[in-house]
């Protein structure tokens, strides 16, 4: 870093290697859809010398050719690995999808990665650092993982790169905003006929020299004598900006009296206050002219990577336990340590079957040998635990569509492992003699419902197998077969994740679906005391049918349940038969007494009947039961409950106006608002569920993305009178 001469790029062919965890630079790019992440890494590949200039390796295919439902939906739907080699580095390029609904794959591309790098669209200004965005930096920022910004889109006519320089500024250093600095200044060349001045190199700060990249090759010379007053004017706010996060505090004092702080002193003071996460320097990166081999911006981009953001050994590990719980030591990045590896990312290919994108964060993951594959914690979304030995297939790197072979992954590194048949997303891969368990990253709760039908009889017989593929694959999803409404639920993050989910199962597995409306498990209950008469009587030659039974029922507090309670004397009952009545009752209670849901919260006495010597059994009273509590229903008010959800929404305060407005739309009730950091406000309300199918979607356009919510079942309430009998009519009519 700091404007050093051209490193050794890799050779394009072969597969990065490493050899040592110091030699390893993980990082991940963060930024919103159409920010240029991608043309940013196929950019940095070919300066790196892993595709050739026309951006393809040697099979003809791109850097960014991953999956065929990114090329029909146009956009990034999932994490990408680009591992390239610079100045002896293997660094693993972590290209993160851009959109909301596929932040699950952002955070598995955190957890991989040990520095970030945002990616900022100097075309959109200040509106192209999305609250999303923010909220990413927050994150980084409170586990103390280094970040930089590269500002792209330089070459757009309205791009200012001063503005978006200060709008990050603004963004990003909040706590200190001295510490978001540039270390280089675009270079233009004449204005077109359009008034606009393409950018054709960059200005190095620091180094006080000027990069040309206008003839397709990086070429480096003295600034003019007419640049000399910009250049001084940034560079001695960022030598201040530097000096002021130096771990040597005599610095500041030499600078103030009149030292000139020697160079080399400098840039290891800008690459310790990098890699220790309290600097933040802005770089600029523009597409590469026509024929040439490097993008304006990329070699300064590979110099900051390997010298300013640090080594795996640098990045603490997760926690590990023993799959019983048990706390063990701390992992360190040592590849000669216990195995310890991790899940982040499960595809499928056509022809290799699963393949699991790993981290090792301690030990050696070699091909052929028997792992432990340790269960995630998922169990609510469709992903069972599990504690299973497998054997791990090849290792491989890889690139656009190809896999290249690997011989080992070392701690610190990524690798593709092929055939984990039971490994799953977020779980822990380790020696099968000393199981490890490593404490899961945060996953986005899946708030949409999407209630799906097979098309066919042949698309039934493939469902089940193509869902739980499906989930295997994506945490974020929530698989659901519910019972009360006997529906299959795929619960996703947004629209456009279920869009991919169903092009999955459509594309990938085979199984075409149909879409059908969510239900939601409403329940019955009485509105006040009602009798009924049971009388099952019925003489067809041979053993008779004879069962009468009088009951009595009243409703109950919510959360009481079905209470049955006995009173006949005499027995008019025979005591054998008075379980077989509340079986009935139970059975009839289940399956509902006016539009067909479960009826909870009475109390039904049994007050008397009749019973026959000879005709009267248990299947015979229990009918009896399941009629008189119908009858007792016909004569009363029955009143249709809706579930109510306590949702909790965290919102920037300039949108807590609006949340809580649609909140009473959608009859909900606010019970509380409390402060949260960061200018944001937590609204805590009672909504019925039948009104928030959508909310996931409504409240990110309510909030221009910067809001979050979570839901968890309160109690069951009567529903509306006029949507009460809209669903009754519904249900009589088979709807």
């Amino acid at each position: 870093m700091g404007d050093k001469a051209n490193a050794h790029p890799g050779a394009a062919g072969r597969a990065a290697t490493a050899d040592h965890p110091a030699s390893v630079r993980n990082v991940v790019l963060v930024g919103h859809s159409g920010s240029g992440k991608t043309t940013l890494v196929e950019a940095l590949a070919l300066t790196a010398g892993a595709v050739n200039r026309a951006g393809r390796v040697e099979d003809g295919t791109s850097v960014s050719d991953y999956d065929d439902i990114e090329h029909r939906q146009q956009r990034s739907v999932q994490l990408s690995l680009v591992p390239v080699e610079w100045g002896g580095y293997k660094i693993n390029i972590l290209d993160t999808p851009g959109y909301a609904d596929f932040v699950g794959e952002l955070r598995a591309g955190l957890r991989a990665a040990d520095a970030a790098l945002f990616v900022v669209s100097a075309a959109e200004g200040a509106e192209g650092i999305t609250g999303a965005t923010r909220m990413v930096w927050e994150e980084c920022a409170a586990v103390g993982m280094p970040r930089a910004i590269v500002v792209t889109h330089l070459e757009a006519a309205r791009a200012d790169f001063t503005d978006i320089t200060r709008c990050c500024a603004e963004a990003f250093g909040a706590d200190d905003p001295d510490a978001v600095l540039p270390l280089y200044l675009p270079l233009h060349g004449e204005q077109g006929p359009d008034g606009h001045a393409p950018v054709t190199g960059l200005v190095g700060l620091l180094s006080q020299r000027i990069f040309d990249y206008a003839s397709g090759e990086r070429k480096e010379s003295e600034p003019g004598a007419d640049q000399l007053p910009v250049i001084e004017e940034a560079r001695n706010k960022l030598i201040e900006g530097i000096i002021a996060e130096s771990e040597d505090e005599s610095l500041m004092d030499r600078y103030l009296g009149g030292e000139d702080i020697d160079y080399e002193t400098l840039v290891q003071d800008l690459e310790r206050a990098v890699a220790r996460g309290i600097f933040h320097p802005v770089l600029a990166a523009a597409p590469a002219a026509e024929g040439a081999r490097q993008g304006i911006g990329t070699v300064e981009l590979l110099e900051l990577i390997t010298g300013g953001f640090p080594t795996p050994l640098e990045h603490p590990a997760p926690a590990v336990t023993t799959p019983a719980g048990k706390p063990r030591p701390p992992l360190t990045c040592d590849p000669e340590g216990p195995l310890a590896a991790e899940v982040v990312k499960t595809a499928s290919d056509p022809y290799v079957g699963r393949i699991s994108l790993v981290r090792v964060f301690s030990g050696t993951l070699r091909p052929d040998e028997t792992v432990h594959v340790s269960g995630h914690g998922l169990a609510d979304r469709g992903h069972e635990d599990h504690d299973v030995d497998e054997r791990v297939g090849a290792l491989s790197s890889p690139f656009g569509k190809q896999q290249r072979t690997l011989s080992q992954a070392i701690a610190g590194d990524l690798a593709c492992v092929a055939k984990l048949g039971r490994a799953e997303t977020g779980d822990t891969l380790s020696a099968k003699d000393d199981p490890l368990l490593m404490e899961p990253w945060d996953m986005p709760d899946p708030l949409l419902p999407l209630a799906i039908e097979a098309h066919s009889k042949p698309d039934e017989d493939k469902l089940s197998q193509g869902l739980a593929r499906l989930v295997a694959e994506d945490p974020t999803m929530r698989l659901e077969q519910n019972q009360d409404t006997h529906q299959v639920v795929l619960w996703c993050l947004g629209e456009a994740h279920a869009d991919v989910a169903l092009e999955r199962l459509r594309h990938r597995y085979g199984v075409q679906v149909d879409l059908v409306p969510h239900k939601v498990s409403l329940r019955e209950t009485f509105g006040g005391r009602a009798s009924g008469r049971g009388r099952h009587v019925k003489q067809s030659g041979g053993h008779g049918q004879f069962a009468i039974c009088e009951i009595e029922v009243e409703p109950l507090p919510g959360g009481s349940g079905i209470e049955f309670v006995d009173k006949v004397v005499g027995g008019a009952v025979p005591r054998q038969f008075i379980p077989s009545v509340e079986k009935g009752i139970r059975a009839q209670a289940a399956k509902g007494v006016a539009a067909g849901y479960p009826l909870i919260d009475v109390r039904v006495t049994l007050l008397d009947g009749k019973a026959h010597s000879v005709d009267s059994s248990d299947a015979a009273f229990q009918t009896a039961g399941a009629l008189a509590l119908r009858e007792a229903a016909a004569d009363a008010t029955i009143h249709l409950l809706e579930p109510v959800a306590e949702v909790r929404v965290l919102v920037s305060d300039e949108h807590v106006g609006s949340v809580m407005s649609d909140l009473s739309g959608r009859r909900g009730r606010v019970v509380g608002t409390e402060q949260a950091p960061g200018g944001r406000t937590l609204v805590r309300a009672e909504v019925p569920e039948i009104e928030i199918g959508r909310y996931a979607v409504d409240l990110r356009s309510l909030s221009q993305g910067t809001a979050r919510f979570s839901r968890s079942y309160a109690r069951h309430e009567p529903m509306p009178a006029q949507l009460s009998q809209k669903i009754r009519e519904q249900a009589e009519h088979g709807v």
